[in-house]
């Protein structure tokens, strides 16, 4: 099976948000996304101290295309105007398809802010054709006991398995674009293997440590870009690290932007903001 060809590398660049230490290697220079995945935030590693204000994330809408978020350390909790709520906890994930329109808050549970502790978050934005960009909008949060993670290399690379089939495991959120998505743990020199990947889009960003990719060198805070015509991908790590890996078919449709909406056209957007003005994403209140 041929290996994809390492294009590039980005470097995630700091754009803090208040207090939070943010980094964010998709869009940034030269690279607008890695189709269908749009944008991601890293958010820590950080520590609040006891009696913090929390994360800021209050009340804000969606439209268009999906968020994923991997609680890496801390907890998060979630609200949003269709009803649906929950604490995630370290190695959980939360999936929200926003669809046709949600707005929701991404906050700092009372627990949290009351004590402080570690805490380190990854978001990242998928999108959505233009046949389910107006689907009707879920939630998914799992807790890490029900994610499989799956062990390679006798144990020194250890992949959390959120969506798609990977070693005859399954995650546990179905995907509704076919996409494949893990974070994986890995000891110095452990590898972690992957194919079958021939005409998809990968993400692959290493949280932390330093990896190579398909024999590149790859340091902690940078996203690796690869080709669309290879098959396999093999990561292993120099150091300990953490990786963020996930696949996906392109959607390769236009994508017009405008903060918290994701539409194909600029009419759409215009449409999006009526619609938000005019109440229509609201259920209950967040």
């Amino acid at each position: 099976m041929p290996a994809k060809t390492v294009i590039a590398q980005h470097a995630a660049y700091r754009d803090d948000i208040g207090d939070l230490v943010t980094r964010r290697p998709v869009p940034g220079p030269g690279l607008e996304q890695v189709d269908p995945f749009l944008f991601l935030n890293h958010h820590g590693p950080q520590t609040y101290p006891p009696n913090n204000r929390g994360l800021p994330f209050g009340p804000h809408p969606h439209r268009g295309f999906e968020t994923v978020t991997f609680i890496l350390h801390g907890e998060l909790a979630h609200r949003d105007s269709a009803g649906h709520e929950s604490i995630i906890r370290k190695g959980g994930v939360q999936w929200m398809t926003a669809g046709s329109g949600l707005v929701h808050a991404e906050i700092s549970p009372d627990d949290f802010k009351r004590q402080g502790g570690p805490m380190e978050i990854l978001q990242l934005w998928v999108n959505l054709p233009s046949r389910l960009k107006m689907t009707t909008p879920r939630y998914i949060g799992v807790q890490a006991p029900e994610i499989p993670t799956l062990s390679a290399d006798g144990g020194k690379a250890m992949v959390h398995l959120i969506s798609g089939s990977w070693s005859g495991q399954t995650g546990p959120v179905p995907s509704l674009t076919g996409v494949f998505m893990s974070w994986i743990e890995l000891q110095a020199r452990g590898r972690a293997g992957f194919g079958s990947l021939g005409g998809r889009s990968v993400l692959l960003y290493v949280v932390s440590g330093q990896v190579t990719v398909n024999g590149t060198v790859a340091p902690e805070w940078n996203l690796v870009r690869l080709d669309l015509e290879g098959d396999m991908v093999e990561i292993v790590a120099q150091t300990d690290a953490v990786v963020l890996f996930g696949h996906a078919e392109p959607i390769d449709e236009p994508v017009v932007a405008h903060g918290p909406f994701v539409m194909n056209t600029r009419e759409e957007i215009v449409q999006a903001i009526r619609d938000y003005q005019a109440g229509l994403f609201e259920g209950v209140a967040v």
